[in-house]
């Protein structure tokens, strides 16, 4: 269940104008940007920024870049995008760090559909000019490119069956490579990249039944591997989003000095699909609301935007 609040037949042009009153002039009225966006769904904003362009001949994303700052213009740039555009910029930023930031790349391709990740791919193009797999080789090496790679170019099959057989099969090969340290093996690629998430799901039950442990805990060995912190990761996105999302704000909200782009990239991806039970979560997890160490952790018109998209009431 999403957490935004939005109205179901907002005007789009009575929107735009109430805007363009907020960003003219002497400083920005932020609170009446945030009223607006902060409760209108991805159709709607997308009018908006329409009707803004019409009305006004100027790009509203590009007016809210030279009238925000910090925090709140990073996090009110990606809430306007289109969600495949988001996607799309959220990846090549990841892809630009100094170190690659892989989380970022693992979700698009473990938690999305199938649909949505080749939607995305194409959003990648138009506006970069190269494909996701060609800058994701450019960025990487070695064993991580070969997963991050291998991750990136499946299309998934979607269905719910499963065949015991084969995850009973494939659960014995995962141990294998793994009691044999060979942990980079290309089965191990082949299997976490190629399988549908319910095949994998099973495949996953079976290892712990058998060997006694969640593959996370056998896949431990130098915490520097990058490739295996990817490996983890894509295991957890496939089996559990829920909590593999609760443990990401749990991070990024725990850390000396909160790291507010985890923070937003996960409030604003997932407020329109499943935050409600992430915020369920994350209470269940640490005893208090995410609601209440957001406020805590953040401050002034940034604090104000998330809390919007978490769906807290004024």
């Amino acid at each position: 269940m999403a957490s935004l609040i939005a109205p179901d037949h907002p005007s789009p042009v009575s929107d735009a104008e109430e805007i363009r009153k907020a960003v003219e002039g002497w400083g920005t009225d932020e609170n009446t940007v945030i009223s607006i966006i902060g409760h209108r769904n991805a159709v709607q904003r997308k009018l908006i920024r329409q009707a803004y362009e019409e009305i006004y001949q100027e790009d509203l994303i590009k007016r809210f870049e030279s009238e925000l700052k910090g925090h709140l213009e990073k996090a009110v740039y990606r809430w306007m995008l289109d969600p495949v555009d988001r996607e799309a910029v959220l990846a090549n930023v990841a892809l630009k760090q100094s170190t690659t930031d892989y989380p970022v790349i693992v979700e698009l391709a473990c938690i999305h559909s199938a649909d949505e990740l080749l939607s995305v791919k194409r959003a990648y193009q138009a506006r970069y000019k190269h494909s996701l797999e060609e800058d994701l080789a450019a960025h990487t090496s070695d064993d991580l490119r070969k997963l991050l790679v291998a991750l990136v170019g499946t299309y998934r099959y979607e269905g719910d069956e499963i065949n015991a057989r084969l995850a009973n099969s494939e659960a014995t090969v995962l141990h294998n490579a793994i009691k044999e340290k060979v942990l980079n093996h290309e089965e191990i690629i082949r299997i976490v990249s190629t399988r549908s998430k319910a095949q994998l799901v099973a495949t996953f039950n079976r290892y712990k039944d058998e060997y006694g442990n969640s593959i996370t805990k056998h896949l431990v060995d130098d915490p520097n591997n990058q490739y295996l912190a990817a490996l983890r990761t894509a295991i957890r996105c496939i089996n559990d989003p829920i909590k593999y999302y609760e443990k990401v704000v749990r991070n990024a909200l725990n850390k000396t000095g909160t790291d507010e782009d985890a923070l937003t990239r996960v409030i604003v991806t997932r407020a329109e699909k499943d935050m409600q039970q992430i915020k369920e979560r994350y209470y269940k997890r640490n005893s208090v609301s995410l609601d209440h160490a957001v406020a805590k952790d953040t401050s002034g018109d940034y604090k104000q935007l998330l809390l919007t998209l978490l769906g807290k009431e004024d």
